[in-house]
This record gives C-alpha cells, structure tokens and sequence, in this order.
C-alpha cells in the first residue's frame, strides 16, 4: 500500500516538475502557436486547442491570436483623378492564417501593422487617384431629393455629375481590398474587410467648399424670400379684392335699405297728404321758415306772396 502511494506522490511530483520546467503547455480556442528552438520554428504550427508537450529551457512556444484582429491605418492626403485633395481614413479587419510564415516574416503584431500600413496605404492610393472624387464618395446615381427640390445650377450640375458615376465607393473599396488580399499571404496573413472610414477635404479646398455650401444656402433663402414675397402680394390683392367686394356689396345693401326707407317715407308724406292735405301744407310751410328764417334774418314780402299765406290767414283770425 504505502510503495503504491510513494509512487502517485512520485508521478505528481514528476507532473508537477514538468509544469515548473515549462515541459508542459496549453494553447486555447483563441490563440495559436509555434514552436522555436534557439529562435528556430520546429516543426509545424499549433492550431488546435490542447494540452502539448515541448522540451523545456530549450524550446518557447509563440502564441499568435486566431481572431479577427484590427487595423487602423493613419488618415493621409491623396489627390483624385479629377485633381481634387482630400484626406482618406482607412481602416481593416485581418487575421494570422499561417502563424510559421507570420513568425517568420513579420515577428509579431507591430511588424503586421508595419506591413499593413505600406500594402493597404499604397492600394488605397491607387484606388484614389484613378477616380474621380464623385466615385470616392458615392454609391450609385441615385439623386437625392433634396437636390430635386433646389433648381439652382449649381445643384443640376451635380446631378449631372452623379449621372457619370460607373464604380462608386462600395467597388471601389472592393478593389482596395482584392488588390491587398493579393499581397499580404506571403506574411501569414488574410485581409477579411478595408473600409474607408472617413473622407475629408484638405483645409484649402475645404474653405472654399465651405464658401461654396454658404452662398448656396444664401441663393437658396433668397429664393425661398423671393417666393414668400411673391405669395405676400397674391395674398394681399385676393384680400384686397375681398374688402373691395365687401364694400359693394354692403354699400348695394345699404342703398337697397336706404331706397326703401325713402319709399316708404314718401308713401307716408303722400298718404298724410291725401288724408289733409291743408295740414300738410301748412307743416311744410312751417319747417321752410324754420331753415329759412332765423331772429337775424330780414325778409320783405308782398301781401299777395304764398310764403306770406299763413301767417296773413293767423293775423286774420287773431283779429
């Protein structure tokens, strides 16, 4: 029983000791490896997960990520087909295929990013400038509503512009990527995506398109006043020809009502007169000295005078 134990304890003190030593060593999902010896590969790459055994002080194990890995490349300027200075931000998803040949040519990560930088920079750059800027920035000719509404010159250039694009940013990413995918194996690596992340004009002819954009937005509010004032007028002769038609017909009413009133006044005036027409005549008489003569006024008449009637026929009867 006990040369039983003294021999678990001996195999787990020898298991324990390989561990120490560096004999025994595990390579995860994610990772992968290669082993050197005296800086040396030795034999092929480890690719699948495990427990594995190396022989120790001598032989070191080079983990390499399985996994998509990052590329973020430094904006630079490049000029395009049509002469136009812009900056273009790229950047890319890659991954280690062959991590002995990665080792080999590249070392580690830093000295990818390194060969990235030149092979996907230099894509890029070939991409540019053999195309115009329209086809850097756009997909398709699709024209945007926005433009349809704005029937500025300036705006139907553009879309006439938009009429010539042939390869558009989608493509011409895909170029980009097809032409670096072509260089890159012989380092151990699989370019998966590029991306352009950001296109930006240079200063200079950022300002002037700036000052381009402003005059536009100013063309376009001058219109928008124009067609404002243009509504301001038509409102305002349908609201004067609306008061104007109000006026005539209330004062149609009005002379309607007033013409009425006068007949019937005068039906009156002839009614009272039929019915006593002395009295009638004697009221008018009096309502003519009343606006004729006032206590200043002198007035010579002769005795046979019909203004004179009525007050003769009193001065008898006073009598």
């Amino acid at each position: 029983m006990k040369k039983i134990i003294y021999i678990s304890s001996g195999i787990l003190v020898f298991i324990v000791l390989l561990f120490i030593s560096g004999a025994i060593y595990t390579v995860s999902e994610s990772n992968q490896g290669v082993i050197t010896q005296f800086g040396k590969p030795m034999g092929k790459p480890i690719k699948d997960a495990g427990l594995y055994f190396k022989i120790p002080f001598i032989q070191r194990v080079n983990y390499f990520e399985k996994r998509l890995l990052v590329w973020d490349g430094d904006p630079n300027q490049i000029p395009t087909k049509d002469k136009r200075y812009i900056w273009v931000d790229t950047t890319a998803r890659w991954k280690i295929s062959d991590p002995l040949k990665f080792l080999q040519s590249v070392i580690n990560e830093t000295g990818a990013h390194a060969r990235l930088d030149d092979i996907i920079d230099s894509a890029t750059r070939d991409a540019i400038t053999g195309h115009p800027l329209i086809e850097v920035v756009r997909n398709s000719n699709r024209v945007l509503p926005m433009l349809k509404a704005q029937e500025t010159q300036e705006m139907q250039m553009a879309e006439k512009v938009a009429d010539e694009i042939k390869v558009g940013r989608e493509e011409l990413t895909r170029g980009i990527l097809t032409r670096a995918s072509e260089m890159v194996p012989q380092y151990g690596i699989e370019l998966v995506d590029v991306r352009v992340k950001r296109i930006n004009y240079v200063e200079e002819v950022r300002k002037k398109v700036y000052d381009r954009m402003i005059s536009e937005r100013k063309r376009v509010a001058e219109k928008y006043r124009s067609e404002g004032q243009g509504k301001k007028a038509e409102i305002e002769g349908e609201r004067g020809k609306e008061k104007q038609r109000i006026i005539s017909q209330a004062y149609r009413k009005a002379q309607e009502i007033k013409g009425k009133a006068d007949a019937q006044v005068t039906k009156i005036y002839a009614s009272a007169y039929n019915n006593d027409p002395e009295f009638y005549s004697f009221i008018k008489t009096l309502e003519t000295y009343a606006t004729t003569i006032d206590k200043e006024s002198t007035v010579i008449l002769t005795t046979d005078s019909d203004y004179f009637e009525y007050l003769k026929e009193i001065t008898e009867k006073g009598k």
